[in-house]
């Protein structure tokens, strides 16, 4: 099950930013960066990164990712076009987040498909790909074999989500840790907040309210007892909480809780009723009814599947 061998396209011009990511969430796996032919590319800082491998690393790569590069608004050659389409083909994933996401749309491969990209450009694929359903607000959407996500850090989520999809919690996990990333978030949460939150002594306030929730998940916890922990009104307190993580107290909670729950599952034998204590929900009909809305099977099964 998953994924071992991951090829990168790089483009002309192709974001530093982008490379990065992409080398530390899958440079663990069989991992390689390609170009249109050997040879060095360019980067949106103006350096030329020496690039071994062209499109033929793609033919075998069971992961296929579309960097995003600043020449993003020219068509990509028709070489790499036919090199997308025939890895979606042989049945690869494909993904791609940010303007990397026009790769795979000029190859056809987001056709009637739901799509996002980073929401500045949103239009403009829309425009040139109107057979494209934009979803311009998610971090990420999950079609299946072709995935992709909005701007710049949301390449993480993306890339995060695809290997807890593929490899599980735990080592999704791991990786997370080692960039210092949260370990997950929905691809539905927003790309961006209207007003960001000032750096003041309420921004420590918050965080520190965050970290005491999370170690406190097997509890419930109300609303106007974070509120009160953050010296807080409750209405500022949810206006503030919305800004910073684009949500409401109750879904990040829930979703926290199902975090745990998942790691748990995977790497400990503990009882799926002594885990739902664990976790805040208090009975496991109850955590077997959020688990199942969430990844669409039974914490049994998602525990069968990962601890094979």
């Amino acid at each position: 099950m998953g994924f071992t061998t991951v090829a990168a396209y790089a483009p002309d011009g192709v974001t530093a930013l982008g490379l990065g990511v992409v080398g530390e969430l899958f440079g663990g796996f069989d991992f390689a960066v390609c170009g249109a032919r050997p040879g060095p590319v360019r980067t949106d800082l103006g350096l030329r990164l020496p690039v071994e491998h062209g499109l033929e690393r793609l033919a075998s790569a069971d992961l296929v990712l579309s960097l995003p590069g600043d020449a993003f608004r020219t068509t990509p050659p028709e070489a790499v076009l036919d090199a997308f389409r025939a890895a979606h083909e042989r049945g690869a994933i494909l993904a791609a987040h940010c303007v990397g996401v026009f790769g795979l749309a000029a190859a056809g491969l987001l056709e009637g498909r739901r799509a996002t990209t980073h929401w500045r450009f949103a239009g403009e694929l829309a425009a040139r790909h109107p057979g494209v359903r934009i979803t311009a607000a998610e971090l990420y959407v999950d079609e299946g074999r072709v995935l992709t996500g909005a701007g710049a850090a949301a390449g993480i989520d993306l890339g995060l989500h695809l290997i807890r999809r593929e490899h599980g919690p735990a080592r999704a996990n791991t990786i997370a840790r080692e960039m210092v990333t949260p370990p997950h978030r929905e691809g539905g949460q927003a790309q961006y907040v209207a007003a960001p939150v000032p750096a003041d002594g309420d921004d420590e306030r918050l965080a520190g309210v965050l970290g005491w929730a999370r170690g406190h998940l097997d509890r419930r916890v109300s609303i106007d007892e974070l509120a009160a922990r953050a010296l807080m009104s409750r209405r500022t307190f949810a206006r503030r909480f919305k800004a910073a993580t684009g949500g409401s107290p109750h879904a990040w909670l829930q979703a926290q809780r199902l975090d745990l729950a998942e790691e748990l599952l995977v790497t400990t034998t503990l009882s799926i009723e002594e885990i739902a204590r664990r976790t805040g929900y208090g009975s496991a009909a109850l955590l077997r009814e959020r688990f199942v809305d969430r990844r669409k099977v039974s914490p049994r099964e998602y525990r069968r599947t990962w601890s094979a």
